[in-house]
């Protein structure tokens, strides 16, 4: 199977972590590119519609929208250090003739795994890494669904895992 479609279950006599439930008033933050903003903003709309859907209203969601993916981990961990139960990073990079996109790919990656180690707050890596704009299409709404919905299903999923593991 692929991704996250199917389940893991412990052996008997384990100790098996239960997802907590996000407190009520719980805030998501929201960080997002500029950079491809029709791509982006459909990464968006995603992104909130699945906040939405777990009952996350956008009263309770901080949005910011930087210059590009190599900018998104500065706002994540600015945001994550203000008490955010999770935050969801978005954008796009598309492969151009020159290294920049494998720089400014792995560095947005190593940036955003940094800040959320650093806060201890689930940050998403919802960063479209495409080959061409056919791709980066399939993945913001098209045939290979919508990352925007994707991350922020983890973000709220890996924020329930671990206040499971605090006992909350």
């Amino acid at each position: 199977m692929k991704g996250a479609d199917f389940e893991l279950a412990a052996p008997a006599g384990a100790r098996v972590v239960a997802p907590g439930a996000l407190a009520a008033d719980a805030r998501v933050a929201i960080v997002a590119s500029r950079y491809h903003a029709d791509i982006v903003g459909r990464l968006v709309d995603g992104a909130f519609a699945e906040l939405a859907a777990a009952g996350i209203g956008p009263e309770r969601v901080t949005f910011a929208a930087v210059p590009g993916a190599f900018e998104l981990a500065l706002a994540a961990r600015r945001l994550a250090g203000q008490g955010h139960a999770a935050v969801i990073t978005l954008g796009c990079v598309i492969r151009g003739e020159t290294p920049h996109f494998d720089y400014v790919c792995a560095e947005a990656a190593r940036g955003v795994t940094l800040a959320s180690l650093e806060t201890g707050v689930p940050i998403a890596f919802g960063v479209i890494t495409a080959g061409d704009r056919a791709q980066a299409d399939a993945r913001a709404g098209g045939a290979v669904g919508n990352k925007g919905i994707e991350a922020a299903r983890a973000a709220l999923e890996l924020a329930g895992v671990l206040r499971g593991i605090d006992g909350a």
